[in-house]
């Protein structure tokens, strides 16, 4: 399932070739298919950002029963959004369109437009921004896109499956699924397998 039957405002896939990572590294996280256990933390862990994911994860379960319990639970989840966000000096917004798998190993600074789309199993880390800028809309990200610190993904482009954002690298096209994207404003500068295939040992000659 793509992400626009997922999310029906995300139009801007369209004309992408979803990269097919059995191609070239089978061990890559799914861009389909959330892995909760890298958000997983029961409430008595002090686990920062993974609490605040809960908190939206919580939230939007209540909100969308629209039962009084439902809207009880929902507030104070919004509570706790409140006190994780403080702790964790992330700007996510508690109805962020965020799926399930997102790691945020270090969250200090990680801001969040709330019309943003952000896919399985992606990993953002410390200072990364998601928002507007100078083409009209708000990013997608597809699923498992890794975004290193500092980086700036800004205005309606599209990230596509399993491609790499580099430190402090600021986005302003869109990122072809499987590409690395480095430098300010970013350019493409080589794509995930072969960097994962560069580091492979050279296999033995015959006879060695």
């Amino acid at each position: 399932m793509s992400l626009v039957s997922r999310f029906q405002n995300a139009n801007v896939l369209s004309g992408f070739v979803r990269f097919d990572p059995t191609e070239a590294a089978t061990d890559l996280p799914s861009a389909e298919a959330p892995d909760w256990s890298r958000e997983t933390c029961d409430y008595s862990q002090w686990h920062p950002s993974r609490q605040l994911l809960r908190t939206l994860r919580d939230y939007q379960r209540h909100r969308a029963t629209g039962r009084s319990l439902g809207l009880l639970l929902s507030k104070l989840a919004v509570l706790r959004h409140r006190f994780w966000s403080a702790v964790t000096g992330a700007d996510i917004p508690i109805h962020a369109r965020i799926m399930g798998g997102l790691l945020l190993p270090h969250p200090n600074g990680v801001v969040v437009h709330p019309d943003a789309v952000i896919g399985p199993n992606c990993l953002l880390f410390q200072q990364v921004t998601v928002g507007t800028g100078p083409r009209p809309g708000v990013p997608t990200l597809g699923g498992h896109v890794d975004v290193g610190p500092g980086a700036k993904i800004l205005g309606g482009v599209f990230i596509g499956d399993h491609a790499i954002i580099g430190a402090n690298a600021v986005v302003l096209n869109d990122v072809p699924a499987g590409a690395v994207a480095v430098g300010i404003p970013a350019v493409v500068t080589g794509q995930r397998w072969e960097q994962r295939l560069s580091r492979v040992p050279p296999l033995p000659r015959a006879g060695a």
